[in-house]
């Protein structure tokens, strides 16, 4: 299997892991146990951390495709991927700041969980047109 596929299913399995673990965590907000709490949060760290980490990769197995858009525009087709990459820039910006932060009901954690949101559902779409070349890489 290509490099690139590793990167992107890699890339499946951490989202799938941050998105839960942030869905967890803010479910676990609305309870009463603070180690419920505490332990959903760990856990979102570090799935996101390694999420994020994925993400860095797949963005350079795919720089020639930000340097098209910065030379030549964004064409129609490319507009998803151009708003997935802004919210995510965005959600990764707020997460980092709430790792410094009090971020338990604050107003920055609630967007950082309402763009999680928009960024899960554009993800979702953007490895939905992906997935014959996904189902063709493990044929290879």
């Amino acid at each position: 299997m290509k490099k690139i596929f590793v990167i992107d299913w890699g890339l499946i399995f951490t989202f799938v892991l941050s998105a839960c673990s942030g869905i967890g965590l803010h479910i676990a907000g609305h309870g009463n146990a603070h180690e419920v709490w505490h332990n959903w949060a760990v856990f979102h760290v570090l799935t996101s951390f390694l999420f994020l980490i994925t993400v860095i990769f797949h963005i350079i197995t795919h720089w020639s495709w930000y340097r098209g858009v910065v030379k030549n525009g964004i064409g129609r087709k490319s507009r998803v991927t151009m708003a997935l990459s802004i919210v995510f820039l965005f959600v990764s910006v707020t997460g980092i700041v709430l790792l410094n932060i009090n971020g338990a009901n604050s107003r920055i954690g609630l967007w950082h969980y309402r763009v999680g949101i928009i960024t899960s559902v554009l993800s979702i779409g953007h490895v939905f047109k992906r997935i014959p070349a996904l189902r063709n890489s493990l044929r290879r």
